[in-house]
């Protein structure tokens, strides 16, 4: 089963989607289709290995899964961490930017 067709089946069962934690089989087990957004804050270099903001937007057949780290985190901080899953392209991508404002 894949994570589009998981979704679907959750939806038809009245369940709000939007915050769901995926089962761990499914999110390891699928890639996305496409990467449609993807935005970072690393001043540091890509050498250093400490958390950075950041806010990616994913697709799984006609769903997209946005998540990252909220910019008012702060550079090397943990927590503020966010996700969504939408069907719509420009909400999901309009999310993902307003976390990077």
């Amino acid at each position: 089963m894949t994570i589009s067709e998981w979704l679907d089946e959750r939806e038809a069962e009245g369940v709000d989607v939007s915050q769901i934690v995926l089962p761990d089989d499914l999110s390891f087990d699928e890639d996305p289709e496409e990467t449609v957004f993807f935005e970072e804050i690393n001043p540091c270099g890509f050498l250093c290995q400490g958390n950075h903001p950041f806010s990616t937007v994913e697709r799984f057949g006609h769903w997209y899964f946005c998540r990252g780290q909220d910019k008012k985190a702060g550079i090397h901080a943990s927590g503020m961490e966010w996700r969504l899953f939408t069907k719509d392209k420009d909400l999901a991508i309009k999310t993902a930017k307003s976390h990077m404002e």
